[in-house]
């Protein structure tokens, strides 16, 4: 797969543009510091998305789980996954992490057609893991702190620095240029299902997390921000991504609000 070079440089122009804007957050916050000056905001939103969550996203998610074979909705994610490589890709040579980017490209090769177009996950049976990033990662890398924490509407937990990760991982998928009509369609409900998939996997935990819990925004919050520095290698005192990587980790808690 060849990456457009004009494409790399719209995002590193990015990268300059939100760095003014960012350039006040603190750099490395302590593994349990909470900066949240808009909380009540915040509060209204996460209320929201757990309403939501309980009339749309949950039992959307039940009937995904129930109605449709395990093996069927793997594919189906594996696919979603695949096609977000590409991203991943740009963000890693924009990180400078070349054989990241390297074994993503090979990953995207190998699981487009020995993995039937990403319906099985041929890849990682190679060799060639799945090494996931973003935008958010990227401005982490250039220096830039994670800033307040915020609450979006329908995509959940996230930061300042992410939530702008997050709108330019949009804005500048490598994929949404290139695929057009129904294909962009279908790469769209791809991913919508993916998140149900995920929400049916997870349905144990995130219902405890925002049902049982006495304080579900201040539990959902203390989770995502541990979680995120913890993938950032934050509260190891790593670089950005190398906690990530490791083999003894697990996130029970990975994508509460389809993020």
């Amino acid at each position: 797969m060849t990456l457009n070079i004009s494409y790399l440089s719209l995002r590193a122009l990015q990268i300059a543009a939100v760095s003014g804007l960012l350039a006040g957050c603190a750099a490395a916050p302590g593994a349990d510091a909470i900066n949240d000056p808009a909380e009540p905001m915040n509060r209204a939103i996460h209320g929201l998305n757990k309403g939501l969550d309980r009339v749309a996203l949950k039992p959307a998610a039940t009937v995904y789980g129930t109605v449709v074979p395990k093996p069927l909705r793997a594919g189906l994610s594996n696919v979603a996954a695949t096609l977000e490589i590409p991203g991943d890709v740009a963000n890693q040579l924009l990180q400078g992490k070349i054989g990241d980017a390297t074994t993503n490209t090979l990953r995207f090769g190998a699981n487009l057609t020995l993995g039937l177009g990403g319906l099985f996950d041929f890849a990682t049976a190679a060799g060639m893991p799945e090494l996931s990033t973003d935008f958010g990662e990227t401005l982490a890398v250039w220096g830039v702190g994670e800033g307040p924490y915020v609450e979006l509407p329908i995509l959940g937990p996230s930061t300042l620095r992410d939530a702008v990760g997050e709108v330019v991982d949009i804005a500048f998928d490598p994929l949404g240029s290139v695929l057009e009509g129904n294909d962009a369609h279908a790469a769209t409900t791809l991913k919508v299902l993916e998140k149900l998939d995920q929400r049916h996997n997870h349905s144990d935990t995130v219902d405890s997390i925002l049902y049982d819990s006495a304080d579900s925004y201040a539990q959902l919050r203390l989770l995502y921000l541990q979680n995120r520095r913890y993938e950032l290698g934050q509260n190891a005192g790593g670089d950005a991504g190398d906690a990530a990587s490791d083999a003894g980790y697990f996130d029970p808690y990975e994508d509460p609000y389809a993020q």
